[in-house]
């Protein structure tokens, strides 16, 4: 949209909407202010070499707040002078960021390639950047990186030659693990770094097409009710032994709702709807959602001491942010179990297979569950809150069975407290 002179003040009045927005100048045409989902501002200039039917080309002069108005008014300026004559500064660009270091790639792509990802994805393509992929391809030009280059990456990395044991805080640490799961999982990054390199015109091609990637077997591990009750018997022995008491409710807890690791840790008080059975969470990797609660899972939520002054359900000892030490006791408690390579989020995975052997269908457990595949949920779509509910209680009953070493649990129904909306 085009409005006035572009000023500090207009440009500080722009509000992000959620999507891509450029407004342009209205006396200097082909200037402009483009503002990101992520509320990022950035000067631009478009062009066009030669006539109207010319494609349009567009140069990134700045973010505001690093350069004024006024200086990048004058570059573009400059700019549009130049396509005047003939000289494509995009194209210029293009050449240079060619000879652009895959570090340096990964750096842009995180800065600028990224506004729609969620923190926490983004987390954790910041570690597989700074573990994996600058320490093997780092130095390597943008534009000389090839298809034997990534193949012999991808084996590197399930061969664990990035494998490492680091320490990240005081009294923390990060296990970089490599395998072939992994490595899988590290190229598909590297493939949208590098689609983000193609759409920025950086080189023509992308060296992972094409590349076979070794099965991904990850969230394929499903505990029987014998392992689900060594594992309950190895946490009430920690429990017993004085492990911190959060991470003892955070491993129940995800056992008994199949939530995510993000959604338990970083619950708050005010997502708490116990007398109807829910977790109403603000936001998740699939965005708003409630999560349906059996009476396992409220008997360990009622149990907890609610502390004054934080609105987390588990708060750190110290500072303001949600616990996170449930990683190093259930480390401990894996290990005790005999499952030294046990995830958290295998926990969730064997949730559904608990409600599977109960007899629940594919469509009441990926609603509790919170699958975000539009063709799975299109079946849920149809459900009522009750059977859902009476299957999370129920599936919850099961699992804490198991925990404690019970050849059966009797469900406990629920009472109907009427609409949950």
């Amino acid at each position: 949209m085009a409005q006035g002179r572009i000023t500090k003040r207009l440009i500080d009045a722009l509000q992000a909407d959620g999507r891509d927005a450029v407004t342009w100048d209205g006396e200097l045409t082909g200037f402009g202010v483009r503002m990101r989902p992520s509320g990022a501002k950035s000067f631009i200039v478009s062009y066009r070499l030669g006539g109207r039917n010319a494609p349009m080309r567009k140069v990134t002069i700045g973010a505001v707040g690093k350069i004024d108005v006024e200086k990048a008014r004058a570059e573009a300026r400059r700019i549009l002078a130049g396509a005047e004559l003939g000289q494509d500064r995009a194209a210029d660009l293009a050449r240079s960021r060619a000879e652009l270091s895959i570090a340096g790639l990964c750096d842009l792509y995180l800065a600028e390639g990224c506004e729609t990802k969620k923190a926490s994805t983004l987390a954790t393509d910041r570690g597989r950047i700074e573990r994996h992929i600058k320490p093997l391809l780092g130095g390597k030009r943008v534009g000389e990186l090839t298809r034997i280059d990534v193949e012999r990456f991808m084996r590197d990395v399930a061969n664990g030659k990035t494998a490492a044991d680091i320490r990240t805080k005081k009294h923390g640490r990060a296990i970089v693990e490599g395998g072939k799961g992994t490595a899988t999982r590290t190229i598909g990054l590297l493939g949208g770094i590098l689609t983000f390199a193609v759409v920025r015109g950086m080189r023509a091609d992308n060296p992972v097409r094409g590349v076979k990637r070794y099965t991904d077997k990850k969230g394929q591990v499903f505990l029987s009710a014998e392992q689900l009750g060594k594992v309950g018997a190895a946490l009430a022995e920690a429990e017993r032994q004085g492990a911190n008491p959060s991470a003892v409710a955070i491993i129940r807890l995800l056992a008994f709702t199949g939530a995510r690791k993000g959604e338990i840790v970083g619950l708050r008080k005010d997502e708490l709807d116990l007398t109807r059975g829910y977790l109403r969470l603000h936001d998740s990797k699939t965005g708003q959602k409630a999560i349906p609660i059996g009476a396992p899972a409220i008997e360990v939520l009622t149990g907890l001491p609610m502390l004054e002054g934080t609105p987390f359900v588990f708060p750190a000892s110290t500072g303001a942010m949600s616990f996170q030490g449930v990683e190093k006791v259930w480390r401990k408690v894996r290990v005790a179990a005999g499952f030294p390579n046990l995830r958290l989020h295998d926990l969730r995975h064997s949730y559904a297979s608990a409600g599977l052997a109960r007899g629940d269908s594919l469509s009441v457990i990926g609603a509790i569950l919170g699958h975000a595949d539009v063709k799975t949920t299109s079946r849920y779509a149809h459900l009522a809150d009750d059977p859902i509910r009476a299957a999370a209680n129920g599936i919850a009953r099961s699992v804490q069975a198991a925990f404690e070493n019970q050849p059966a649990a009797r469900v406990i129904p629920l009472r109907s407290t009427g609409s949950s909306s």
